[in-house]
């Protein structure tokens, strides 16, 4: 998964970063302020896939004793600061540039550069955005695209993603406002688009700062891996009933498990403590990224304060 996610972070890079120099160079050569809202857009994406690959690589160090869980969450936080870097530098440049150029509009020059520029910058956002929709596919499978992000604990797969689709859209805009400035004399369209680059970059680092906050501060597993950890903790023979299962995600593949169990009284402490140890290597043998399991032993009680598979409500985190 890291690799994979490292691979698309890094196409993505490639990919900003050859059109930003091109994009800077056609703003200065045509004095468009769409095309200038677009080049900081693509320096802004290129710094955040800098600091996403910072993040994946320090998510991976080894636990230790001041961080005994391990680095994993780092990811969530390069990821935060990802989206208030969008917001702050690419959407308010953006917007400051836009309500300077519709406040003293000025005709572009040399269109044809802007034009040609704009269509490589697609060609290349198109490509990147294709590396990491492919990758988002694979890790959705039939999951809807929605539910998909909402669920997702790869905050570097689903960044990549967004900002791709906020650069296709921004490079609309500003192609939008280039053709309008240029074929109809409209100059202040020119401005107009660089202000809805600006408001595209500033949803998507709204929505991106939501979707990494609930990682940062700690999200449980999915469903099925909870359903499927209640099940696996039932069918042990030593298990009279399952009372509480909180997981909690310290990285996109690293996953904490409590469980907490009525243990059968007919059973000796010796034989519980090997019960106990196969349960937890089942446990990461059916799902590899669960790197921690940790169970609590009560003693047999009343079947009323037990959870089943399918009643995953008893046994969501706090």
């Amino acid at each position: 998964m890291a690799g994979g996610t490292t691979k698309v972070v890094i196409a993505a890079l490639i990919g900003n970063a050859a059109i930003a120099v091109t994009k800077f160079a056609a703003a200065a050569f045509t004095g468009s302020s769409a095309m200038f809202a677009e080049a900081v857009h693509s320096v802004v994406d290129t710094g955040n896939q800098l600091l996403l690959l910072y993040g994946i690589r320090r998510s991976g160090r080894p636990a230790d004793a001041v961080h005994p869980f391990g680095y994993g969450k780092e990811i969530y936080f390069w990821a935060f600061v990802v989206a208030i870097l969008l917001f702050a530098l690419g959407s308010g440049i953006s917007i400051y540039e836009g309500l300077h150029k519709i406040a003293d509009p000025h005709p572009i020059t040399d269109a044809y550069v802007n034009y040609i520029v704009l269509g490589l910058a697609m060609v290349f956002e198109a490509a990147a955005w294709t590396v990491a929709y492919r990758a988002f596919e694979r890790e959705r499978g039939n999951t809807p695209i929605l539910r998909a992000v909402r669920q997702s604990k790869d905050p570097a797969l689903f960044t990549v993603l967004f900002e791709d689709s906020a650069a296709m859209l921004g490079l609309l805009a500003a192609l939008t406002g280039v053709f309008l400035s240029d074929r109809f004399g409209i100059l202040r369209a020119d401005g107009a688009a660089s202000l809805v680059i600006g408001g595209i970059l500033a949803v998507a680092a709204v929505l991106l700062a939501i979707e990494t906050k609930g990682l940062l501060i700690g999200e449980a597993a999915s469903d099925d891996l909870l359903q499927s950890v209640i099940g696996l903790a039932g069918q042990a023979p030593f298990v009279e009933g399952v009372n509480e299962v909180r997981t909690m995600h310290f990285g996109p593949a690293d996953v904490l498990v409590n469980i907490s169990v009525d243990a059968r009284n007919s059973l000796m402490a010796n034989e519980i403590e090997g019960e106990v140890s196969r349960l937890e290597t089942r446990i990461k043998a059916v799902h590899p990224e669960v790197s921690r399991v940790f169970i609590e032993i009560q003693a047999a009680r009343d079947s009323a304060g037990q959870i089943a598979p399918g009643d995953v409500g008893s046994a969501e985190p706090a």
